[in-house]
Formats: C-alpha cells, sequence, structure tokens
C-alpha cells in the first residue's frame, strides 16, 4: 500500500517574514506576467487545486490571484455532478471548463474527485479507478499538446490542523457560511482519502504534482505562487506586434509630465 505525504509545514529553516515579503512579490510579478500571457494569446495555463475539506483552497486563490486581470482568469469550482453531467463520461464537465489561450483557469477541486470520491466511497472498482487514471493522464496530455500548460496542486493538511479548520466553520460567524455536517462525516475518512491521494500521486504523475504542506497558509501561498510565478517566467512570452493598415509612426515619447506620473 502507497503511503501518503507526511509533510504538513514549512522547513523549520524558512524565516516567515521573509517568505511573506517574496510571496508578495511573486503575485506582483504574476500579475505582470499575465498581463502579457493575456494581450499575446499563445498559451493557456491550468492551474488544478486539490485537497481535502478545509485545507485552503479558497483563500489560497484570493491571496496568489490578488493582482491578476480579472479579465483574463476565472475559477471553476467542481462540486458533486448534476443529474446532466452524470449522463455524460467523467471528464465531460472538466473539458468544457478548460481555459482557451490567453486564459488562465483555476480548478478549485477538479477531474481528480471523480477517482478519489468514487473509489473512497466504494462506487467504482479497481478496474474502473484504472480505466479513470488512464483517461486522465491522455486528457491532460491533450491539453499540454495543444498549449496549455498545467499546473497540479496538492494541498496537504495535516488531521489535527483539518478539525481545527472545521471547528473555526462552526465557532466563526464569518465562516458558517462554509460549514457543512458532511464535512464531518468525510473527515473520519480521512486516512482512506489520503492513502486513495498517494495512489493517484503515482498513477496520474505525466503531467508533475506539487504537493504542498497546507497547515500553514503563509507557506502554502509562497509554494504555490513561487511555482506559478517560475512557469510564467519561463515562457516566451511577448507583447503582439502591432497590427494596423495605417502608415508607421514613430512611438510616442513620454513626456516629463507623463514619466512623472508612472514613477508614482
Amino acid at each position: 500500500m502507497k503511503k501518503p505525504p507526511a509533510e504538513y509545514r514549512a522547513p523549520k529553516s524558512l524565516n516567515k517574514d521573509k517568505a511573506k515579503q517574496q510571496t508578495e512579490k511573486w503575485v506582483e510579478e504574476i500579475g505582470q506576467l499575465q498581463k502579457i500571457f493575456h494581450a499575446q494569446g499563445k498559451f493557456s495555463l491550468l492551474i488544478v487545486l486539490q485537497g481535502l475539506d478545509a485545507s485552503g483552497k479558497d483563500g489560497l486563490i484570493g491571496k496568489v490571484f490578488d493582482a491578476i486581470n480579472p479579465l483574463g482568469c476565472t475559477v471553476k469550482a467542481f462540486k458533486a455532478p448534476t443529474p446532466e453531467e452524470r449522463a455524460h463520461d467523467f471528464l465531460w464537465r472538466v473539458h468544457e471548463a478548460t481555459p482557451a489561450a490567453g486564459m488562465i483557469q483555476i480548478f478549485n477541486r477538479s477531474h481528480y474527485e471523480d477517482v478519489l470520491v468514487p473509489w473512497v466511497e466504494g462506487w467504482i472498482d479497481e478496474k474502473t479507478l484504472l480505466k479513470r487514471y488512464k483517461a486522465i493522464n491522455n486528457f491532460e496530455e491533450l491539453l499540454t499538446d495543444n498549449q496549455t500548460v498545467v499546473l497540479k496542486f496538492m494541498l496537504n493538511v495535516s488531521r489535527e490542523e483539518q478539525q481545527e479548520r472545521l471547528m473555526e466553520r462552526r465557532t466563526d460567524p464569518t465562516k458558517f457560511w462554509k460549514h457543512s455536517d458532511g464535512d464531518w462525516e468525510t473527515a473520519k475518512k480521512y486516512d482512506a482519502y489520503m492513502q486513495a491521494y498517494a495512489r493517484l500521486l503515482d498513477a496520474c504523475n505525466q503531467v508533475p504534482w506539487t504537493v504542498v504542506p497546507a497547515d500553514q497558509n503563509w507557506y502554502k501561498e509562497y509554494v504555490v505562487a513561487g511555482k506559478i510565478a517560475e512557469t510564467l517566467r519561463k515562457l516566451p512570452l511577448e507583447w503582439p506586434a502591432l497590427e494596423s493598415n495605417m502608415p508607421a509612426v514613430k512611438p510616442a515619447k513620454t513626456s516629463e509630465k507623463g514619466r512623472a506620473k508612472k514613477s508614482k
């Protein structure tokens, strides 16, 4: 039996304040690079966030993508399939949500729910599970073959931290809206879900996973922001050339007044 990931917290050698400062720089860099990414319209970026209940997916999205232009980024949250979605193959609802060229799409949960939940709950057998693994690998290969960069993050929260966060949803009025009685029943199956995660991380790793220790929000944000900034930085991004049938003109010079405004 494969072992589940065991990393939940930041290395003791990492300074929290310095890490948070670096995260802010990466968040700003992501925002700047995304402008070129969107304007160029050549690549697309799919960010997959997977994790148990209360692993911090929502908060992570709000922090890391704070500087993103909403025109070039969308978020899709996958919940239990609707009757219409169940009438199709399990990837049907996922494929239609993949990003177009120039767009960043964030999956808050994803196609991996359809190998995690059905397996742990006993709704599918081994043969079906293996077929779904294969279908997911083929699906992600299709995306990467068509200029979609796929980043996959497994937010690894410990049982103890999960319990604390679930309790906050029952005691903090600002988090009541997140509470679900069903999350407590699912939390009882923590070990089973972690074993399922360990298995899929190995079986569906043609597009590599980043396992993110998620007990500390600041470190989770640090890891994810750094990976996204690094990925965008490595792409051959460039502003598109001017397309015009009008007579050529010299680029406008920035006046002293204009430069002063930009420096503020």
